[in-house]
């Protein structure tokens, strides 16, 4: 769909984790490079400022115009008529790294923020301060025209924290540090106006067994699991589905991924069934050969 602001990414992505799927949890797969989620803060990094860095030039090296179109015209030198999609995507991302030297340092910055805005995300709160600046960047990102932001909550350890196989209790904890600052997203957004366009996703890799390992853990489940959506044309206050009663697989209006990403594609104004890219000779949707729009959770 491409960004709204030509001097800013279509997709960031803020203190992603480093080791945990790393760069393929927003990578683009089949499509071009440029596609791909631009980092800002650092990769697994839960507590540093997520903030765009290397934007000043090393010592030596001038930020000129007529360098950049000297650059400008050696890249269409060595591209010539290629139209190898990788290449073009590279030159693209080198093209977007120029102009956001000039223009992406104030599009992350907490001090114009009011105090009670700060508040609101629980910036300030020793519990909830990380995780509260990555979801207010996340909406001056949005405000600055950013049209998609993926904000993590992980680390590098060996042990991830919500990958919970010897000690659940520890879930209650980590709820607690993103429970105001997501909440403090919503009403931020709502407030805005920015809700009504924005539609914010909330998920994990898989859900949790209900019965025990390990003691206090619970090992990987895919049968059946919760995520949330808000705004942007989803009905509020509405839960679709359901488990059996151990909660552990989906017995109820079952949703595959297929069907998730068809109806959030549905959101964003786009038919799934009819995006495709043409990649190593057939063409691919995003939802493969599958996925239904769950209609029901449409407002």
């Amino acid at each position: 769909m491409g960004s709204e602001n030509a001097n800013l990414p279509a997709f960031v992505t803020i203190n992603p984790p480093a080791n945990k799927g790393g760069p393929r949890n927003y990578g683009t797969a089949f499509l071009p490079a440029n596609h791909q989620g631009t980092v800002i803060g650092t990769p697994g990094n839960v507590s540093g400022a997520p903030t765009f860095r290397n934007l000043d030039n090393p010592g030596g090296v001038s930020a000129a115009a007529a360098e950049r179109e000297m650059l400008a015209r050696l890249n269409a030198i060595q591209k010539g008529k290629s139209t190898h999609a990788a290449l073009d995507g590279v030159i693209k991302s080198y093209e977007l790294a120029g102009r956001m030297q000039m223009h992406a340092g104030d599009a992350v910055n907490f001090e114009k923020e009011s105090v009670k805005t700060r508040e609101l995300y629980g910036i300030g709160e020793k519990t909830t301060d990380a995780f509260g600046r990555q979801c207010l960047a996340a909406r001056q990102l949005a405000e600055s025209g950013v049209r998609f932001i993926q904000v993590s909550h992980c680390d590098n350890s060996s042990t991830p924290v919500w990958d919970q196989h010897n000690n659940m209790p520890k879930h209650e904890t980590l709820a607690g540090q993103v429970d105001k600052p997501i909440a403090g997203l919503l009403s931020d957004l709502k407030q805005r106006g920015l809700l009504e366009d924005t539609l914010v996703w909330c998920g994990s890799e898989f859900g949790r067994t209900p019965f025990s390992q390990s003691n206090n853990g619970r090992d990987h489940n895919p049968r059946g699991f919760t995520v949330w959506l808000a705004g942007a044309g989803v009905k509020p206050g509405y839960a679709h589905g359901a488990t059996d009663e151990l909660g552990f697989q989906a017995v109820k209006d079952k949703v595959h991924m297929h069907d998730l990403h068809a109806t959030i594609l549905h959101l964003l104004g786009l038919d799934h069934e009819e995006l495709t890219f043409r990649y190593a000779g057939r063409d691919f949707r995003l939802t493969d050969v599958h996925g239904d729009v769950v209609k029901e959770i449409l407002a």
